[in-house]
């Protein structure tokens, strides 16, 4: 059965890693569903949030491998119950004056905010989880989503745990 995982990994800021890591998981036959790169406090080193699907069974052989690649500081699986996750979304809506109050009502109930308005569309700024996030997307598809942009998702781990 496939299940979805959220990795955190530690990197060496270095040409050629995100393409190791890549060929890492493709050798396992994991999907990569979402890769957000980013910088560390440490210019030296990277922070990789990947979300993958696949089979249980050789999840942690994947976190074992990954644990052994030379550019990898460290890398984890995060859960719900121990770490924070969010996302960010950018949504254009199309939108004449007749819709935009329905819009704007939904804009609030899910804290986001219009970050641009024309005559024709809106585009909407929120931030979530990703059930957040896809509740969002269907309700605003009723009026036409003209693209939709997600930033992939975050985490970092609660309290003094390491990400």
């Amino acid at each position: 059965m496939e299940s979805t995982y959220t990795i955190s990994i530690l990197v060496n800021n270095k040409p050629g890693v995100l393409v190791r890591l890549a060929q890492t998981f493709a050798r396992r036959g994991y999907n990569i569903e979402s890769l957000v790169v980013s910088p560390e406090v440490n210019p030296n080193f990277s922070r990789m949030t990947v979300v993958v699907q696949g089979n249980s069974d050789t999840f942690e052989q994947i976190i074992r491998q990954l644990n052994k690649l030379i550019d990898v500081v460290h890398a984890s699986h995060h859960q719900f119950t121990n770490a924070l996750e969010r996302e960010l979304a950018l949504f254009k809506v199309k939108s004449d004056s007749l819709q935009r109050t329905d819009i704007f009502q939904i804009v609030e109930v899910f804290r986001a905010k219009v970050v641009d308005i024309t005559e024709t569309s809106l585009i909407i700024e929120t931030t979530g989880d990703s059930s957040k996030l896809d509740a969002m997307a269907n309700l605003l598809e009723t009026f036409g989503v003209i693209e939709m942009v997600r930033s992939g998702k975050l985490v970092i781990a609660r309290g003094g745990e390491t990400t």
